[in-house]
C-alpha cells in the first residue's frame, strides 16, 4: 500500500492584499495625523468652521477648550491608525509562512500598502471633508481645492499601488524547510 505523497513545497500563502491595505490605511492615517494635524497644524479632527456639518459640533483650534477637545479626538484618530497598523502586521505575519524577509521588499506588499493609503484618503476625505464637514485639509479661501487635491492624491495612490502590485512577478512557493528530506 502506498502512503500519501509528502509535500515538498509550501502551499501558497493566502494573499497579502488585505494586510497590505490595512497597513496602508494605518500608515496613511499616521501621515495625515502627524503631518497635517501636528506638524503643519492645518486642521484637527473637529476644527471645521462650516455651518453645514450635519449637527456635529466643531471646535476652533484657536481657543484652549477647542484645542483640548481636538487633542482628544486627534488622539483617538491616532489610536485607530495605530491599531490598523498592528492588525495589518498581525495579518501579514499570519499569512506569510516562509521568506518573511523577502516580503518587505515585495512590490506586491508595497503596492497594496499604497492602495490602502489611497483608500484612507478617499474615505476620510469624502466623509470628514465633504459629507460631515468636520474639518478640511486646509481651511480658508481655497479649502475646496485642498480637499479635492487630497482626494486626487488618494486616487493616484490607489491607481499607482494597484499598478505596482500588478507589475510584480508571481510569487513562487518556497521549499518547506520542515518537511523531511
Amino acid at each position: 500500500m502506498v502512503g500519501p505523497a509528502r509535500q515538498t513545497t509550501a502551499t501558497p500563502t493566502r494573499g497579502i492584499a488585505l494586510p497590505g491595505i490595512i497597513l496602508g490605511i494605518g500608515l496613511g492615517g499616521f501621515v495625515d495625523g502627524i503631518l497635517l494635524h501636528q506638524v503643519l497644524q492645518w486642521h484637527h479632527m473637529l476644527t471645521s468652521t462650516d455651518t453645514d456639518n450635519v449637527g456635529i459640533d466643531t471646535y476652533p483650534a484657536d481657543t484652549v477648550h477647542g484645542l483640548q477637545i481636538n487633542t482628544v479626538w486627534d488622539g483617538l484618530f491616532h489610536t485607530f491608525t495605530w491599531l490598523a497598523v498592528l492588525v495589518g502586521l498581525g495579518l501579514l505575519y499570519s499569512r506569510v509562512t516562509h521568506s518573511r524577509g523577502r516580503i518587505w521588499a515585495s512590490r506586491v506588499l508595497w503596492g497594496w500598502v499604497l492602495v490602502g493609503w489611497g483608500l484612507f484618503n478617499l474615505v476620510e476625505g469624502v466623509i470628514d471633508h465633504h459629507l460631515l464637514g468636520i474639518h478640511h485639509v486646509r481651511a480658508g479661501e481655497h479649502q475646496l481645492w485642498w480637499d479635492l487635491g487630497f482626494l486626487a492624491l488618494g486616487a493616484v495612490l490607489v491607481a499607482g499601488g494597484w499598478l505596482l502590485q500588478r507589475s510584480a512577478a508571481p510569487a513562487q512557493p518556497s521549499p518547506d524547510t520542515t518537511a523531511p528530506r
